[in-house]
C-alpha cells in the first residue's frame, strides 16, 4: 500500500480515541453542524496529532477509506447505513467492544452477527462475557500514557475518576462513593459529578491533578477497565476497588492496592494508606511498574497497526 491506512471510526470515548491514534494509520472522524452525539469530530479536550483528520458526516460518502471501525451499538446499527455508501459498507471492518453486556451478564449475544467483521475486545473479562458466533474475537488491552508525571501522594485524600456518577446508580457504585465518602476524605472528578465533586478536568490535566492524592478509589460494581486506572496507576497512586471484572486480575492485595468485596475492610485499607504515606508511596511504586508492564503505549499502538494493516491486506 503506498499509503497509510485510511480509518473511518467515530469520537465515542476521547480519551480512547487520543490513544488509537497513536498507530500508525490516519483517523478520519465525521462531525455534523450541530457536533451531536457521536459526530463531535476531534473536538477541542485531546491534542490529537495531525493523523485524526475530522471530516463533515455529509461528506463521508464521497471519500475513500481503507476500513471501517465501529465503536459502539449506534454506529454499526445506524450510523454505517446514514452515512457510508453501500460500497463504503463492504469495506473491511472492526467494532472494538469498550463494555460488557449490560443487560445479561452471561447470555447476551453481541449486536454483531457479520463474519467479515473482527471483534476487538478491551478486556479479557468483556470477551469471557460476550456471546458470540464470529470467528475473529480479539483482546487488545488498554494502553497509555502520563508524560512522566509522578505520584507525590502528599494529599491525606482519595481520589475518584467516573463520568456523571450521581445519575448513573448501582453499577457506577454512585451508592458506595456516597458511603465511602463520609468515613473516608474523597474527592470526585469528572463530567456531570458537580453536585457530589469538583466536576470535569481534561484529560491532558489528569496526571497532574491526581498525582497528590494518597490513592485511587474505584467504586464501580460491573464494567470494563476505566482508561482513569490504567492512567492513575501509571502515575504510581495505590488502587483500591471491588474484586470484580478485569481489576480483580490487575490489582494485587498488598502490592499494588488493595480489593476486595467487603467495603468496610476496603474503608479500613483506605484509612490506613492515609495514615501511612511510605506505604502507599511503595505500593503506588508497584503500580506502576505493573501498569508499565500491562499499558505500554507503544505495544497498544503497534497491536492496532498491525491488526488494521492484516484487515486491509
Amino acid at each position: 500500500m503506498a499509503h497509510k491506512p485510511r480509518v473511518l471510526t467515530w469520537h465515542i470515548h476521547g480519551s480512547y480515541l487520543y490513544y488509537l491514534s497513536q498507530g500508525d494509520y490516519i483517523l478520519y472522524v465525521p462531525y455534523t453542524p450541530e457536533h451531536g452525539p457521536r459526530y463531535v469530530g476531534r473536538g477541542s479536550t485531546f491534542p490529537f496529532g495531525e493523523n485524526v483528520i475530522e471530516i463533515p458526516a455529509s461528506e463521508v460518502r464521497n471519500l475513500e477509506f481503507d476500513l471501517i471501525l465501529f465503536q459502539c451499538d449506534e454506529n454499526y446499527l445506524q450510523d454505517q447505513y446514514d452515512i457510508l455508501s453501500s460500497e463504503q459498507r463492504q469495506l473491511p471492518g472492526i467494532y472494538i467492544e469498550h463494555d460488557p453486556p449490560w443487560q445479561q451478564p452471561c447470555d447476551e449475544v453481541h449486536p454483531v452477527t457479520n463474519p467479515a467483521v473482527t471483534l476487538v475486545h478491551v478486556t479479557h473479562f468483556n470477551k469471557l462475557m460476550w456471546k458470540t458466533d464470529l470467528p475473529d474475537v480479539r483482546v487488545i488491552t488498554h494502553g497509555v500514557d502520563v508524560h512522566g508525571v509522578k505520584y507525590t501522594g502528599l494529599l491525606d485524600r482519595g481520589i475518584v475518576v467516573v463520568n456523571n456518577l450521581p445519575s448513573r446508580g448501582r453499577m457506577l457504585g454512585s451508592d458506595l462513593f456516597e458511603r465511602v465518602q463520609k468515613q473516608v476524605p474523597l474527592d470526585l472528578i469528572g463530567m456531570g459529578n458537580e453536585p457530589w465533586g469538583i466536576g470535569e478536568v481534561l484529560h491532558p490535566e489528569l496526571p497532574e491533578f491526581i498525582k497528590d492524592y494518597r490513592f485511587f478509589f474505584n467504586p464501580i460494581r460491573y464494567t470494563s477497565l476505566g482508561l482513569a486506572i490504567c492512567e492513575a496507576m501509571m502515575v504510581g497512586l495505590p488502587i483500591v476497588g471491588l474484586a470484580t471484572t478485569e481489576l480483580s486480575t490487575i490489582i494485587e492485595n498488598g502490592k499494588t492496592g488493595y480489593i476486595g468485596l467487603d467495603i468496610d475492610a476496603l474503608v479500613e485499607k483506605m484509612k490506613m494508606l492515609l495514615d501511612s504515606p511510605t506505604h502507599a508511596q511503595h505500593l503506588g511504586e508497584q503500580a506502576r511498574q505493573k501498569a508499565a508492564e500491562l499499558f505500554d503505549i507503544q505495544r497498544f499502538a503497534q497491536q492496532w497497526t498491525y491488526l488494521i494493516h492484516q484487515k486491509i491486506n
